[in-house]
């Protein structure tokens, strides 16, 4: 009886099995099933697929032209392709968009777009049966009336532009045209270029980051690299040219990015601020795609904050962000609603092997702008209460968790903008001070915040020629209790000077078997393989005092 029962069983789900094939099979190839059962198959795009794409130019200076099609019609992507440096042309992209099921028969949809200045169907073998469309700048659209068309991975469900002869796409199932809208543009305008995505959203990959076997973890702080809408102008640059030729602050920035990702290999990247450019990136999400690619391209995870120019663009905070956390590798998040700033969160980095533990704990705190009382306290923004709050809060909370951890667990964090405490001249540091340290004139206590929950490391970027690290003791006792690091500007886009400063990067190398923290620098240029002042900050989870100069 038994055995009858488990074969009936196997039958019927062996042709249910089968009917679902064919079921599948059938709706993918002819769209046979009503639009009711057909949004729950696979196949079906969870989202809008475009039918057609227009670009609508207009004259500044002639009142009655506009750039604006039929709202009800056509939806507009908010980026004007002249960035608003033509005095007298605007051009938007417009795209028309539907949900699959409200598709009609008249309905063609996009599954090919292409940027020539000819016709592709005359190009490439094989093409000559499409009939391409022709639109305007160049644009050509390829639409299907295939009632499956809509299904089809070539199916095209978004359309945004990126700028800039150095633009790159850092999402999945994202296309960049590399040829540009073809517009009569002026060569200090960014060329744009179209940028589709084809089939359904792919969801990002954000691996866990966790201590290798070995017992080490190590960081890679990037601070400043101020990168550009295009390929951005070297500031202050040592050499004043890179590889026999002019000196573009992207490029150069880039490269040594690269080479410091080969080399040193790290496990995590913390972006700590002002890696957009305001002044000369207009288009903000094109500077954050060319560092988010290199990443992701290297597969290292990766955590971001802002600094004082991100967001002196067109792009705010909470928009750059929202960009930011749908990127692969990307571990960054906006962060609670309910306290001042973007980007106030921690990670955790697990320990070795299949454990859940976390041994080690990164913070990063948006410390802000510009000083919101520049009559009382000039210059830049503090560390509200808030958020020293909601940290205290969130560690307390940790704690019980940490405990768990079978080693000495570590609390590290990350700020942009310095802390007050970073200009006391009589504390010992190690590296160079080479300007007058820019920390907010009012003190609102992250410092001892810091200390009181057992934080060992807090490093900043900012001011880019400073880049040492200094301790931070106890007034009365005169016991270490925390180190407080630059991380020394990386990109040519920022300031440099200061007789001469070198772009650098700096690391942390953690080893969890010994709780020890070591951290040192790269430079860009002259002695570009040594460890520039390695120490020891951290020893056996205890804050370690520099050694004495010999």
């Amino acid at each position: 009886m038994t055995r009858r029962i488990v074969r009936t069983i196997s039958q019927l789900t062996a042709v249910t099995l089968f009917a679902f094939l064919v079921i599948f099979f059938l709706d993918r190839n002819f769209r046979l099933l009503p639009n009711a059962v057909h949004e729950y198959m696979p196949q079906h795009h969870h989202g809008l697929v475009i039918t057609d794409i227009r670009i609508a130019q207009c004259s500044r200076i002639n009142l009655f032209s506009s750039c604006k099609l039929d709202p009800e019609v056509w939806h507009r992507v908010e980026k004007n392709l002249y960035l608003d440096k033509s005095w007298v042309s605007k051009a938007y992209v417009h795209v028309q968009r539907k949900k699959e099921e409200e598709l009609t028969a008249e309905d063609k949809v996009i599954v090919g777009v292409t940027v020539s200045r000819l016709d592709p169907s005359t190009g490439s073998k094989g093409q000559a049966y499409e009939k391409w469309e022709s639109r305007s700048a160049g644009l050509w659209v390829l639409r299907s009336s295939k009632p499956t068309a809509s299904d089809s991975k070539k199916a095209v469900t978004a359309v945004d532009v990126l700028f800039g002869d150095d633009a790159v796409e850092a999402r999945d199932g994202w296309q960049l045209q590399n040829t540009p809208v073809i517009l009569t543009a002026g060569s200090d305008i960014p060329s744009a270029h179209i940028t589709v995505r084809q089939g359904s959203q792919v969801e990002p990959l954000k691996p866990q980051p966790r201590v290798n076997d070995n017992g080490k973890f190590k960081i890679m702080q990037l601070a400043d690299i101020h990168l550009s809408t295009g390929v951005g102008h070297c500031r202050d640059a040592v050499p004043d040219e890179y590889e026999g030729g002019a000196c573009m602050a992207d490029f150069r920035t880039l490269d040594f990015v690269s080479k410091l990702l080969d080399e040193e290999k790290p496990d995590l990247v913390v972006l700590s601020g002002d890696q957009v450019n305001g002044d000369t990136a207009p288009d903000a999400q094109s500077a954050i795609f060319k560092y988010a690619q290199l990443l992701i391209k290297h597969k290292v995870p990766y955590v971001s904050i802002f600094g004082n120019h991100d967001d002196e663009g067109t792009l705010p905070r909470p928009n750059q962000m929202a960009l930011i956390e749908q990127l692969p590798y990307s571990l960054s998040v906006a962060g609670p609603d309910d306290i001042d700033g973007v980007g106030n969160y921690y990670i955790e980095v697990l320990a070795q092997g299949t454990s859940k533990h976390s041994a080690l704990t990164v913070y990063m705190l948006d410390s802000h702008s510009y000083s919101p009382d520049e009559r009382q306290y000039s210059g830049y923004d503090w560390i509200k209460k808030n958020q020293i709050d909601w940290f205290r809060q969130t560690s307390e909370g940790l704690k019980k968790k940490h405990k768990e951890y079978t080693h000495i667990h570590m609390d590290i964090a990350f700020i942009h903008i310095p802390l007050p405490e970073y200009r006391e001249a009589d504390s010992p540091f190690v590296g160079e001070w080479r300007e007058v340290v820019t920390a907010p004139k009012f003190n609102s206590g992250f410092r001892d915040a810091l200390v009181e929950q057992g934080v060992v490391m807090v490093s900043c970027g900012h001011d880019h020629a400073n880049e040492y690290c200094m301790l931070s003791s106890n007034k009365e006792t005169k016991r270490p209790e925390l180190w407080m690091c630059y991380g020394g500007g990386g990109g040519f886009g920022g300031y440099g000077g200061y007789g001469g400063y070198v772009r650098r990067a700096r690391f942390f190398d953690i080893d969890m078997n010994e709780a020890r923290i070591t951290t040192y620098k790269r430079l860009e240029y002259g002695d570009t393989t040594s460890h520039i002042d390695p120490q020891i900050i951290v020893d056996g989870g205890s804050v370690l005092p520099p050694k004495e100069r010999t």
